[in-house]
């Protein structure tokens, strides 16, 4: 497996570099994927993350790689298409970490089967050469047979369509050493304090880990803020004038027993009460449900689930499910912030998961939005971006065909559960020399799933 390297190798690069072409702000899916594009495109690449990589909202996700239904619903071709063809270019560059899954709709009434059928056609249609199967029109036997854990008095059929599903944290990891693979400098908890301004421009930024005791001046030709929910904080450290542009908006999962949902088929819920829709999806053994549109006020670093999330979520499998889980059969939640952007006054569920890039007058460039399907594209229009402001020719490498470092190496197991002390020390071990885990929470979390299992 190719690693990070050793802390102090990239401490040491940091040290000596005079000067970098791009400082990333942010270890989560887009700063990643713009530390991937930049160091493949030959470019001198620094990336700093105040927390672990992907510890915010980028390892809190449906782990799903989707065009996005909803967004179909709501209009938005451009996105589901871009959506679509990405997910196709993500099965073949990270074939370890993206599989195939097939999802079924069920309905109520005949005449919401083929209206759910005829727009997963143009599901379909949109993902082209990249799509991953066939939608189909399913039978009341066929749905049930398909969803064996699903009551069957009211269904009517159903609909199946097929989307990818992932690893989040895994993927973050995977894109930290295919970045470090092709030259870049990688440091997590290591935070951004300041801008370095000269003439009004920036021309770096400062940064202080409190776990290496050290403080150092970064230069860079361009500085990008890629801090998701986070990204208004760092707009304002730039201009203090800055007006917010991020709606944040919780989503909450929660994990169960796969005994509650058997088979390997997830289920889409079309229509919660709210307006969204929500998922049951098998993962690593167990069953993710999710997930839910809070508005919050302010985006948080440990965001926690609402107990109002909770039940929203099994009240809605409660009407699916014949067997469905309550309270104490809930074995972990968590949540994550969306980044939306602001630029109407619409509702956080009306929002879409377009990416907006905006360049301050300084110099600081913001990506702003987005989701994890997309971090590819939303990483190379930033480097296209950076391509039109620069002062010298820059050569952008082709990221639809870049395979991940790793990509032929299966992934290691997400539990610790049946490891015996030799087993579990090794693990450690290997996590700790070759993915940059310094913490027991980020053995536990996102090195293995332990946590959420």
């Amino acid at each position: 497996m190719s690693g990070m390297r050793q802390r102090e190798h990239h401490w040491d690069r940091i040290r000596t570099t005079e000067e970098w072409d791009v400082v990333i702000i942010g270890g989560g899916a887009s700063g990643l994927g713009i530390a991937v594009h930049a160091a493949s495109s030959g470019l001198k690449t620094a990336l700093f993350e105040r927390d672990d990589f992907a510890k915010g909202t980028s390892s809190k996700s449906t782990k799903l790689i989707h065009g996005g239904v909803r967004y179909l619903q709501q209009g938005n071709i451009k996105l589901v298409k871009e959506s679509l063809r990405e997910r196709g270019l993500l099965m073949q560059n990270a074939p370890h970490l993206v599989q195939n899954m097939k999802f079924v709709l069920p309905t109520f009434k005949p005449w919401r089967t083929w209206y759910y059928a005829l727009g997963l056609k143009v599901y379909d249609r949109l993902a082209g050469r990249l799509g991953l199967g066939r939608s189909e029109s399913l039978s009341k036997e066929e749905t049930v047979a398909l969803l064996p854990g699903i009551k069957t008095d009211e269904i009517a059929g159903g609909a199946s369509y097929h989307d990818g599903q992932f690893d989040d944290a895994y993927l973050a990891l995977s894109l930290a050493k295919t970045a470090v693979h092709h030259g870049a400098a990688l440091l997590n908890y290591c935070e951004v304090t300041s801008f370095i301004s000269v003439n009004k421009r920036i021309q770096g930024v400062e940064v202080h880990s409190p776990l290496d005791a050290e403080k150092r001046n970064v230069r860079a030709r361009f500085v990008i803020n890629a801090t998701g929910p986070f990204s208004d904080s760092m707009m304002a450290l730039d201009n203090p004038k800055h007006k917010p542009v991020i709606k944040p908006s919780q989503g909450t999962h929660v994990v169960v027993d796969s005994s509650f949902f058997p088979g390997n088929t997830a289920m889409l819920i079309p229509k919660t009460d709210d307006g969204r829709i929500l998922f049951a999806v098998p993962w690593h053994g167990k069953i993710i449900l999710g997930t839910t549109d809070t508005p919050v006020d302010a985006a948080s670093a440990e965001p926690v689930p609402f107990d109002s999330e909770i039940d929203f979520i099994l009240t809605h499998l409660q009407r699916y499910l014949r067997h469905a889980p309550q309270r104490t059969d809930v074995l972990s939640a968590f949540s994550g912030i969306r980044p939306l952007v602001k630029l109407t006054n619409k509702k956080t569920a009306e929002l879409a998961r377009d990416h907006v890039i905006r360049v301050s007058r300084s110099g600081l460039i913001s990506i702003l939005g987005g989701k994890w399907t997309t971090y590819r594209k939303m990483a190379a229009d930033v480097m296209r971006k950076i391509q039109s402001l620069s002062s010298e020719k820059i050569a952008l490498s082709d990221t639809r065909m870049l395979r991940l470092v790793d990509c032929n190496t299966p992934p290691l197991s997400p539990s610790i559960e049946n490891m015996n002390d030799a087993e579990l020390k090794e693990r450690i071990r290997l996590e700790v020399e070759q993915s940059a885990c310094l913490t027991v929470e980020d053995f536990l979390a996102r090195r293995t799933r332990q946590l959420l299992l």
